[in-house]
């Protein structure tokens, strides 16, 4: 299996070098116009239907471009007033010049379906697992292009979609503008996951485990400060500080971060974060989640412990899990561009 991979003039350029990877260069040139002065317009699809918070770090990139970009939804019944992240229906779509699925979940597929003139392009945008999704290969002999944030979750989306085939590493667009790690003498980050399933998506076990590991942090003198997953139950966690910011952008006060591996954990240990995962034995998280872990606990007794004896991940781990920082929305755009975009203009 062979991966074209990405990178670039930062800490963590070289990690990997000699393992066979390639470089997909940077790009500054605005897109063309459509004919007519119309914006090219790139439509997202995810697993999570009503989930803007995967498409919101796409926006700045898309408006320095003069991209329309817009998420599809099935209703607008799960978008908060005031979502900065333009959703347009199915049925609203008059034209655009790329569909970009994130999974290959129910609403992915049934968008892909629905828009099958529409040129396609896969984006990890999200962790998922290293197992055929049922519903993949309805859509994938349309891809022009795949893309991943890392060799690790290349892999992974790889093994998801049953592609075998090359994949754009192009770096996660939230590691654009890292916050500088100044961490204040006893914060703890706890990130949590989600509790209770929803239409919007599923729920992750470890929310008991990782409550009684905050309280044991607690107990021992730890400030904490809880970084929110989107859908998780505030009620749950009001006893403690809750962050007013994302929780990537509140990692850089945390002197370690614990919680249940996730799709931040990668972008939280390149702020420089040491990272201590909770894991239950229902949990089900690819391998290159737990690499960015200093340790993980199954016992909350253990957690003490686990987080004063923590320590940031080697720049080696961090690139095969997160790939190259800084720039990644601009290699994201060009593959569409040029994968999509292009090829729907000729």
């Amino acid at each position: 299996m062979t991966f074209n991979a990405v990178s670039r003039r930062s800490l963590l350029t070289g990690a990997l070098a000699g393992a066979g990877l390639t470089v997909l260069g940077d790009t500054s040139a605005r897109a063309a116009t459509r004919p007519g002065g119309r914006a090219p317009r790139v439509l997202v699809a995810t697993n999570e239907p009503w989930g803007t918070y995967h498409a919101a770090p796409l926006l700045p990139e898309a408006r320095r471009l003069g991209w329309d970009l817009a998420q599809l939804v099935p209703d607008r019944s799960g978008i908060k007033p005031g979502d900065p992240v333009p959703v347009v229906l199915p049925g609203e779509v008059s034209e655009a010049d790329l569909l970009v699925v994130t999974g290959a979940g129910d609403w992915p597929a049934d968008c892909a379906a629905r828009l099958r003139r529409v040129p396609l392009v896969a984006s990890s945008l999200a962790y998922q697992l290293p197992v055929e999704a049922p519903r993949a290969k309805e859509f994938r002999e349309r891809l022009r292009a795949v893309t991943a944030s890392s060799p690790a979750e290349a892999a992974v989306f790889d093994d998801y979609l049953g592609t075998r085939r090359p994949i754009e590493v192009v770096g996660t667009p939230q590691t654009d503008d890292l916050p500088r790690h100044a961490p204040e003498a006893g914060t703890v980050l706890v990130l949590t996951s989600v509790t209770r399933s929803s239409e919007s998506g599923g729920s992750a076990p470890g929310t008991e485990l990782l409550l009684a590991a905050a309280e044991r942090l607690a107990a021992a003198g730890k400030h904490i400060l809880v970084g929110l997953h989107p859908r998780e139950d505030r009620s749950l966690w009001e006893r403690y500080e809750i962050s007013t910011v994302p929780s990537v952008q509140a990692s850089a006060r945390a002197e370690v971060a614990i919680g249940i591996p996730g799709t931040v954990f990668p972008v939280v240990a390149a702020v420089g974060v040491p990272l201590v995962g909770c894991t239950d034995p229902a949990l089900r998280i690819p391998d290159y989640l737990l690499s960015v872990c200093s340790s993980t606990v199954t016992s909350a007794d253990d957690a003490v412990t686990a987080v004063r004896t923590a320590r940031p991940v080697s720049r080696k781990v961090l690139y095969e899990a997160v790939g190259p920082v800084g720039g990644s929305a601009r290699r994201l755009f060009k593959v569409w561009r040029k994968a999509g975009l292009r090829a729907h203009a000729a």
